[in-house]
């Protein structure tokens, strides 16, 4: 075939991807990690303190703060953070997330050629529901290994907004899932543990292997429920309620797992909004909590204190007012606009400014972030071989069999014996689910294996969705009848998905959407052998009605149990993991309500 005219020679294609993609030290990237002080290519830099690593992390921060102008401070107090050329200082994008995996979610990370996918890990909720401490930070500490593998590629930042430690006090928040749960115990415990996996200080130190934030500070629990929108919802909680039931967790993030940073909220607490009240930020977690790090918006949360809740006259006394109230960063572009005009106006000093660009400096000290070339830092080893690895993958798998509940089991039904099942129905709108199985802030998780594939790798299986889709409008019975009906046992996967609830989409009532209640009762009532019903979802679900059938045999929670989830699914309902050790069973067993259970 003749070359077209755009065609380009081979030779020239191979080089151009040499250059594209090779760095100088032999590391596949799309480009270099983005970072200060390179005096390889500026040897003027290092004669500024602050690029001199002998020196304290406030040393350091008080020469190079010393050194902007208002305007350059300004440009550092929003996410997309301006470079300062004349200092060799680099835009900086401080908003990356990993909720439960390395996520895309966020504009400082991305996937690539280079890193297609990371470990995606169960929901936070599933997690939780393992009760295990020693899992919470194993998770973290493979989560910013694969943060920092990606980082050192050009793929992604050190700054991650995670986890989500807001108390799930209504099952119908669609955010829910993204939490460890109700209980302040629990949730503290969450928080601290993934924290100290995130931050990973490795040999002691004031060091970061990444940033991790505790979010959303505080009473946070509603996002748009018939007509309640977070944006300008006003929580009035008693002193009690918030220091027993909402801040613990919190607490706990900031002084056991020395968190780098804390997000406040969209909504108001007892009619103020959450960064712009001096009493919870600086007062609580700056100075009685002695937060080692940043305060962060939520995103264009001082944007919604002015024009959605009014809560100043003017953008200039928003600004002043969330500044002076111990905001650091900004989410969004307001502080960025409209903090200079507050200084003109006497509004806000230039010393509060300044107080609010150190603590962000400090942190990106902390990360090694001024202390030149990665690549002879201490993660400086880490790359694309680090990521989805078999091990980080096997560990996936493991959290998801560790936070799946067994809230009924009748007879001993489970586990299955996979030798004496010679068919196996599988039915229901979540049993073939993939994308579902990772639940919000999501990345590109390693691969899937969705609960039909994990349960037809042990056994022969018989397929029938039942609903065309999560919402159910119109089951489809005959066919998902036929199978069940055939079959040595049933196992009907049912639920929600992000459809169902999300972030700004919380449910209006608990039960399973649509027809799938139906579903369940007519399968179940054909069913020749044991049924067993999956509810794929984060808050809860009312399956009372399968309580009561002795048609359904046994019941699973499984949350959104993440990239491995089918396959934890298919472990523990043919008995190669036991669901009691760290989830609610135990409680059933001790209560002796499960009287035959082989797991009692």
């Amino acid at each position: 075939m003749a070359l077209s005219q755009n065609r380009v020679p081979k030779v020239s294609v191979f080089l151009c991807f040499v250059a594209l993609f090779l760095n100088s030290n032999g590391v596949w990237a799309q480009n270099s990690p983005v970072f200060a002080c390179d005096v390889v290519k500026n040897p003027t830099l290092a004669g500024y303190a602050f690029c001199n690593k002998s020196l304290s992390v406030s040393a350091r921060v008080a020469d190079l703060v010393g050194r902007l102008t208002l305007q350059e401070k300004i440009g550092n107090l929003v996410n997309t953070a301006s470079d300062v050329s004349r200092l060799g200082i680099p835009k900086y994008e401080w908003w990356s997330e990993a909720l439960h995996g390395v996520s895309n979610v966020g504009p400082g990370t991305r996937f690539s050629s280079v890193v297609p996918s990371a470990t995606s890990f169960p929901m936070p909720i599933t997690i939780a529901a393992s009760f295990n401490s020693t899992l919470f930070e194993t998770i973290g500490r493979v989560v910013s290994t694969e943060a920092r593998a990606m980082h050192n590629v050009g793929l992604a930042g050190l700054t991650y907004w995670s986890p989500n430690i807001n108390i799930f006090r209504d099952p119908r928040w669609g955010r829910g899932q993204e939490t460890p749960g109700e209980d302040p115990l629990l949730t503290s415990k969450y928080a601290a543990g993934y924290v100290r996996g995130l931050q990973q200080t490795d040999g002691g130190g004031d060091n970061l292997k990444v940033a991790a934030c505790c979010k959303h500070y505080t009473a946070y629990d509603v996002d748009n429920w018939k007509g309640i929108q977070r944006y300008t919802f006003n929580a009035v909680v008693s002193q009690q309620d918030l220091d027993d039931t909402y801040n613990p967790p919190f607490k706990s993030c900031v002084i056991d797992g020395n968190v780098a940073s804390v997000m406040c909220s969209y909504n108001q607490v007892n009619g103020k909004p959450t960064c712009a009240d001096p009493d919870l930020l600086k007062g609580i977690i700056r100075d009685k909590w002695k937060l080692n790090g940043y305060i962060v918006s939520d995103c264009d949360s001082v944007d919604v204190l002015f024009k959605n809740q009014h809560y100043t006259k003017t953008p200039e006394e928003a600004a002043a007012k969330s500044i002076q109230a111990g905001l650091d960063l900004n989410c969004g572009n307001f502080l960025g606009r409209y903090t200079e005009g507050a200084v003109k106006q006497g509004l806000l000093d230039e010393a509060s400014v300044t107080n609010a660009v150190s603590n962000n400096f400090a942190t990106l000290m902390r990360l090694g972030f001024f202390d030149g070339d990665p690549s002879k830092q201490q993660y400086g080893n880490l790359g694309p071989k680090d990521v989805c690895t078999n091990a980080n993958q096997e560990l996936a798998r493991e959290a998801a069999r560790q936070g799946i509940v067994l809230l009924k089991n009748n007879k001993g039904s489970l586990p299955l014996n996979a030798k004496a099942i010679k068919s196996l129905a599988v039915i229901g709108p979540n049993a073939n689910a993939t994308r579902t199985m990772i639940g919000n802030y999501e990345g590109i998780p390693c691969k899937y294996t969705s609960p039909l594939q994990g349960l037809t790798a042990l056994v022969p299986t018989s397929f029938a969705p039942g609903c065309p889709d999560v919402q159910c409008a119109n089951a489809v019975l005959d066919d998902a009848k036929s199978v069940a009906a055939s079959a040595d046992a049933t196992v009907i996967i049912v639920g929600a998905n992000l459809a169902i609830e999300a972030e700004s989409l919380d449910r209006i009532n608990i039960l399973l959407p649509g027809q799938q209640q139906l579903l369940v009762s007519e399968v179940a009532s054909v069913s020749k052998g044991p049924v067993i019903l999956v509810i794929m979802s984060g808050g809860g679900m009312d399956v009372s009605f399968a309580k009561t059938n002795d048609k359904i045999s046994s019941i699973l929670w499984v949350g959104y149990p993440g990239e491995a989830g089918g396959a934890a699914i298919a472990d523990v309902i043919f008995g190669f993991h036991n669901p009691s050790k760290f989830s609610l069973f135990s409680v059933l067993c001790f209560q002796k309500r499960v009287k035959t259970s082989p797991y009692c």
